[in-house]
């Protein structure tokens, strides 16, 4: 009998250790998906993004005088954020003050693009932002968030 369950135990083991490629596969598909969507929404919308290394498109629509953040700065900012389809998933109804590395990574970059006083657009796709997983009941996953940003100050 202890043999038997130690060959189970062992057997377990070994099995949830083993790769599995159709994770990696899922994520690669779904990274071709966001971009096809990301560049689908700007063609509709008449926009042009910049995209960045990451894989982040942003929009600056107002450049601001201020300081530019960093990655771990802490900044005041109003925000909305979209689906793609225009349902609102998030907004803050006033000014909030976040530390920007506590936030998705594609919000954080993003903020490193603008200045105090600057007003921009982030198209995240999933690896950046909720990934596989989505967020609550809002944010399904791998999908493409969108976020509207102004920064009003960076602290």
């Amino acid at each position: 009998m202890k043999i038997w369950l130690s060959l189970i135990c062992a057997l377990t083991l070994f099995s949830s250790c083993s790769s599995d490629d159709s994770s990696s596969e899922s994520e690669a598909e779904a990274f071709v998906r966001n971009e096809a969507e990301i560049n689908a929404y700007l063609e509709a919308n008449d926009l042009t993004a910049t995209r960045s290394s990451t894989g982040l498109y942003y929009i600056i629509e107002t450049e601001g005088t201020g300081e530019s953040p960093e990655v771990n700065s802490t900044v005041k900012v109003t925000y909305t954020g979209y689906l793609l389809n225009g349902n609102i998933f998030d907004q803050s109804n006033s000014e909030v003050e976040f530390n920007a590395g506590k936030l998705i990574s594609g919000f954080s970059e993003g903020l490193t693009y603008m200045k105090e006083g600057g007003q921009a657009l982030f198209l995240i796709p999933a690896r950046l932002a909720y990934g596989a997983s989505g967020a609550g009941g809002s944010i399904p996953g791998n999908t493409v968030i969108l976020f509207e940003v102004n920064l009003i100050e960076v602290l």
